[in-house]
C-alpha cells in the first residue's frame, strides 16, 4: 500500500509584470476574457496578456484540447497532461493537473503512484497513458507504434488517441512557456 499524497497548489511568480487590469488595453481586456479555465484572470493569464492576440488563439486551442466534451475522458486528458508535465519538470502544472485527476476520478491512488515513482502500481489505462506521455514529452520520437498499441490494449480508439496527443503536445508547449515567463513555489 502506498501512502496518498497531499498537493498543495503552487503560487506562480511572473518574470515580467503583468497586464494591470485597470490600465489594459481594450484588445487586452477582451482577450483575457478567455481564459484557460473560463474561471478566473490569473497572473499567468494577465502575464500572457501582453500579447492578446496570441493570448486568444493560445487560449482557444487549449481549451478545445482539454475542456472540450465527448473524445477522451476528461481524466485521462488530465493524466496526459500530468505526465508531461512532469517530464518537462514543471511543477506548477503538475500539481494543478495532478488535483484535477484526483478530483474528477474522486482518488488520489494513480497521483500517489506517480508522486512515490510506483508506476507498477498503476492499472494498465493510467499506466499506458502515464508511459505515453512521458515518452512523447521527453523525446517524441521515442514514442512508438508499441505505445499506440499499449493505448489500443487498454481500450483506447483512435479518437481518444488522437485527444491524448493533444493534451501531452499542448504541455510540451504550455509548460516551456510557463518555465521561461516565471517559476513556481509553495508560496511561503
Amino acid at each position: 500500500m502506498i501512502p496518498s499524497v497531499k498537493l498543495k497548489p503552487l503560487v506562480w511568480h511572473p518574470h515580467i509584470a503583468p497586464v494591470d487590469v485597470s490600465d489594459a488595453t481594450p484588445e487586452q481586456i477582451e482577450a483575457m476574457k478567455v481564459t484557460p479555465s473560463n474561471k478566473k484572470i490569473s497572473e499567468y493569464v494577465r502575464t500572457l496578456a501582453h500579447d492578446p492576440e496570441s493570448y486568444v488563439a493560445r487560449t482557444v486551442l487549449f481549451n478545445a484540447i482539454m475542456y472540450v466534451e465527448g473524445g477522451l475522458q476528461h481524466a485521462d486528458r488530465e493524466l496526459g497532461a500530468l505526465g508531461a508535465s512532469i517530464a518537462n519538470g514543471c511543477k506548477f502544472c503538475a500539481v494543478v493537473h495532478a488535483r484535477r485527476h484526483a478530483h474528477l476520478t474522486q482518488s488520489d491512488d494513480v497521483v500517489s503512484a506517480l508522486y512515490f515513482d510506483k508506476p507498477a502500481l498503476l492499472a494498465p489505462r493510467d499506466a499506458a497513458i502515464e508511459r505515453f506521455a512521458r515518452r512523447l514529452s521527453a523525446v517524441p520520437s521515442q514514442a512508438t507504434k508499441e505505445d499506440i498499441a499499449a493505448l489500443r490494449s487498454a481500450g483506447m480508439d483512435d479518437k481518444e488517441i488522437v485527444d491524448l496527443i493533444h493534451a501531452i503536445s499542448i504541455f510540451g508547449w504550455a509548460n516551456r512557456l510557463m518555465h521561461v515567463l516565471g517559476h513556481a513555489d509553495s508560496g511561503k
